[in-house]
């Protein structure tokens, strides 16, 4: 079969997860994709960081997936840097660790009788009574939970991470992110084991490259490229041009401060979608703008601290549920891979906060949030300050997407007008406003290619289920 022919250039906006993917499908497929990113490394917000030796995970990122294509994308890629490792993630809550998802015996052995015992009557209450509505995360998992284990494993930790009361936030991300977990389940697994494997949303192990997942960004940037495509990094999207329905011109703003003019004949973007909307020229209705401005985001500042202590614990991660420190979680670099850590003697941990450009978190030096997280690790009875050899800051604005009362009206009015624009596609957790995996986002990619060669594919079809929970095939379009 004959390559495609098209009459200019297929521009992929991002050299995230999603955008690489896309290229890589696109170079495949006999296109000539050029990818275009503003920042210095490829990767987005699953790039690693390298600091004195020293590689950091923003945000931590687990490599599983059940569609095969995904798979494979990833083991071609790595070869043996692509290694196989255990999952131990835990809850940290009033000094003691709880196995997530919950083991039933260590969950009751370690709140104690009294408390044990309103933890089951709470959970029996709730499922005797009638389900209500479930359209906030507090009531979806106070359903199926119970009140007592709401309160005590999710309730503090959500709302560090979203900044929002769960009564704000939408039962979309439980649905989405810790369905089939619950009290019943785990009671079902520890008496009867042989029944199944556990709740099918969570893994006991993954995959993850030896030098962090940066390491996958970058060869798949080197696949693209020898497979006849071409990424550009500090190459500014400014303004996107588009006449008669179609997208004709990226501006372009380089590292040195000049400006050029990119003609284009597709078009596909993951940047986030507030940012995207007003660079259009001309610009959507006033609508459209309101709505990509009432989008709402999530962001993250990561302290990483190096400690003359090794093997502080043994988790990849541990979730934070205490409220008197502000940390959300807390990761393990060399749990992930010994490699991300030069010296064993040393431990490298990644303290989470979950913030807003502008707020306390955000604005704090890196010498203040480097004593604050090595002062809230001590408090936390982890590790003392006395350890501390060095630590470094790194922000990441708009790295989750937030799913407030009103984003998913937003979020139609802004896709209703984008379905305008016959070239141009959105792919990608911003592109898509939707806090996903990274094999999902890699799939949106696909998915888009397969649309530019004529193929009857939506990247907004692909359903977070197909790329996640055991059992799901491939999304059409984007199968071996």
């Amino acid at each position: 079969m004959s390559p495609p022919t098209m009459s200019g250039v297929l521009a992929v906006i991002g050299a995230g997860p999603a955008g690489l993917a896309a290229a890589l499908e696109a170079a495949r497929s006999g296109l000539k994709p050029r990818v275009l990113d503003q920042h210095r490394q490829v990767g987005g917000i699953a790039r690693t960081e390298l600091v004195r030796g020293y590689r950091l995970d923003i945000g931590g990122h687990r490599f599983f997936t059940r569609v095969p294509p995904i798979q494979r994308l990833w083991e071609e890629a790595l070869g043996p840097d692509f290694r196989l490792t255990r999952r131990l993630s835990r809850i940290f809550y009033e000094g003691k660790f709880y196995r997530y998802p919950l083991d039933l015996g260590e969950t009751l052995d370690n709140l104690g009788p009294w408390r044990s015992l309103a933890a089951v009557a709470s959970f029996a209450r709730a499922r005797c009574r009638p389900r209500g509505p479930s359209e906030t995360f507090e009531q979806w998992v106070t359903h199926r939970f119970g009140r007592y284990l709401y309160e005590t494993f999710f309730r503090t930790y959500t709302e560090k991470v979203w900044g929002i009361s769960c009564r704000e936030l939408r039962a979309d991300w439980a649905a989405q992110r810790i369905r089939d977990l619950s009290l019943l389940t785990a009671v079902r697994h520890a008496l009867w084991p042989s029944r199944g494997v556990g709740p099918r949303s969570l893994i006991d192990q993954f995959h993850y490259p030896r030098l962090g997942p940066g390491m996958m960004w970058e060869r798949l940037r080197d696949q693209v490229e020898q497979s006849g495509g071409t990424v550009q990094t500090q190459q500014e999207v400014t303004e996107i041009h588009h006449r008669s329905g179609r997208v004709v011109s990226l501006s372009l703003r380089h590292m040195d401060g000049r400006t050029t003019t990119l003609p284009v004949a597709e078009a596909i973007s993951t940047m986030a979608l507030d940012d995207l909307i007003v660079r259009l020229r001309p610009a959507p209705p006033a609508a459209v703008i309101e709505a990509a401005r009432s989008l709402r985001y999530r962001d993250f500042v990561l302290v990483g601290l190096v400690l003359r202590r090794p093997g502080l614990f043994a988790d990849n991660w541990l979730y934070v549920h205490s409220p008197e420190v502000l940390v959300g979680r807390i990761q393990n670099f060399g749990a992930w891979s010994a490699d991300l850590v030069p010296d064993p003697q040393a431990s490298c941990l990644g303290m989470e906060y979950f913030c807003n450009r502008g707020d306390r978190v955000w604005s704090m030096t890196d010498g203040d949030l480097i004593r604050l997280a090595a002062q809230e690790l001590e408090l936390l009875g982890l590790a003392p300050r006395h350890c501390l050899d060095w630590g470094a800051v790194i922000r990441q604005p708009k790295a989750y997407p937030v799913y407030d009362p009103h984003y998913q009206r937003h979020l139609e009015t802004i896709r209703s007008w984008l379905t305008t624009l016959a070239n141009f596609q959105t792919i990608g957790r911003n592109g898509q406003h939707r806090y996903n995996n990274m094999d999902h986002s890699m799939l949106t990619g696909v998915s888009a290619v397969h649309r530019v060669l004529g193929e009857d594919t939506d990247p907004w079809a692909v359903n977070v289920d197909d790329s996640y929970h055991e059992g799901r095939a491939a999304p059409k379009g984007v199968g071996p």
